[in-house]
């Protein structure tokens, strides 16, 4: 019997050569087709992964778990790497390398194939889910394989094989950059964008207009949260209310895209060590992201608040480098999901032009005082009381003047 090899499969040249590179290997190719939002024609892909020598093929749904079980949690956490990038790409992953073991373990094998390159993050993210899925796992990287890299030097090698093996090719012309898309977001990268001292072309952006076409007044939203996690959202315009989890990412990637929010144009660091130019459009996210964390000003302990922004770094280049179901990511999960406790409430936000614009936030969970915090009203503070206080938190400042003044040599 030929040994089963699951392959994770885009319908892409690439992953069509390898599929037909696998089967003539001698492998029994099962191709996996991951629905996490892309805007794709699963039935035909489906169709040309028979056609490309697939013995069966398995197209999953997971945008709803994507969104519960990865998008939600990286919300508690503000996760956003480097400062800018909400991890598009990144939060997609470890939902499709598990799923990927979960068929394998369905089909009796230990193989798993994939077409991530050997430069980038992906091969990582996913090789690493595997290993956390089933550490036994037998994972062909074509990408990093020495007979695969003799074999082809590029495109124009795939191009050739695919005519040689009747591999069906589309017959447009290839953009010339790379493209990632899911249900929160696409990538570009690569090509014409790999000069960062260049702007990026308006035509690359697809998710969002730019703040020129954009609408010329405000759109008023108003999302209910539950414990950190996003329960409705309400159009304050119209009256539209939405509360299913993947319609409410996609009723903001539209808002989103209306009000010309969500582009990301930076170079970042790479797992692996080399610096790469990404352009992201992840115009839901950010709306989602900025009101969560504006009615967390509000609920939030101070210090509480101060600990978990320490740590959301972290948590964020984990994910990034694909370390989502580590020990040390389920530690940081729990911190963050026990800091989210009171995060109840509603935040309003005005769009405008590639702005989000704190409307106003209501909690019954809030540690807002308006008269402890007025200017005109003592609200039961005492100020004579901030004289010890800062007397006591002065003493090491004191300490230290004192010392460099008096020139002392250590």
């Amino acid at each position: 019997m030929k040994e089963k090899v699951i392959l994770a499969y885009s319908g892409g040249l690439d992953t069509s050569v390898i599929l037909k590179w696998l089967a003539n290997k001698g492998f029994d190719v099962i191709a996996y087709v991951a629905d996490v939002g892309q805007k794709e024609d699963f039935k035909a892909v489906e169709e040309k992964a028979y056609a490309t020598g697939a013995s069966k093929v398995y197209i999953e749904d997971l945008k709803k778990p994507l969104v519960t079980d990865y998008i939600f949690p990286a919300l508690k956490a503000n996760t956003i790497y480097e400062g800018t990038y909400m991890l598009g790409t990144s939060l997609a992953r470890p939902i499709i390398a598990k799923r990927h073991i979960e068929i394998a373990k369905k089909e009796g094998t230990k193989y798993v194939a994939h077409g991530a390159t050997g430069k980038g993050n992906d091969q990582v993210r996913f090789e690493f889910g595997y290993y956390m899925n089933m550490p036994d796992v037998k994972i062909i990287s074509p990408w990093k394989d020495e007979e695969w890299l003799n074999q082809f030097e590029g495109r124009s090698d795939m191009l050739k094989y695919a005519e040689e093996n009747g591999i069906p090719v589309k017959a447009t012309t290839k953009k010339p950059y790379s493209e990632d898309e899911n249900l929160i977001h696409i990538s570009h990268e690569a090509g014409i964008l790999e000069d960062p001292s260049k702007r990026c072309p308006e035509d690359v952006y697809s998710l969002t207009l730019s703040p020129e076409k954009a609408n010329d007044k405000e759109t008023i939203l108003t999302i209910s949260f539950k414990d950190g996690i996003p329960l409705s959202i309400k159009n304050e315009d119209d009256g539209t209310v939405v509360t299913d989890p993947v319609e409410m990412i996609l009723y903001l990637n539209k808002m989103g895209h209306d009000n010309a929010i969500g582009r990301v144009d930076m170079v970042e660091n790479r797992f692996i060590g080399i610096k790469s130019r990404g352009v992201y459009e992840t115009p839901g996210c950010e709306i989602l992201w900025k009101a969560h964390h504006n009615l967390e000003g509000l609920t939030m302990d101070k210090e509480a608040m101060h600990l978990r922004d320490m740590l959301s770094p972290k948590y964020a280049e984990l994910i990034y480098n694909g370390y989502w179901g580590a020990p040390e990511f389920n530690m940081l999960t729990a911190l963050f999901d026990e800091s989210q406790k009171f995060v109840t409430g509603t935040a309003t936000v005005a769009l405008y032009k590639g702005n989000v614009i704190n409307a106003g936030i209501q909690s019954g969970c809030s540690l807002y005082n308006e008269d402890l915090g007025s200017m005109d009203k003592a609200g039961g503070y005492h100020p004579i009381d901030c004289k010890g206080f800062i007397n006591i938190n002065a003493i090491r400042l004191m300490a230290s003047s004192i010392r460099e003044a008096k020139g002392i040599d250590c």
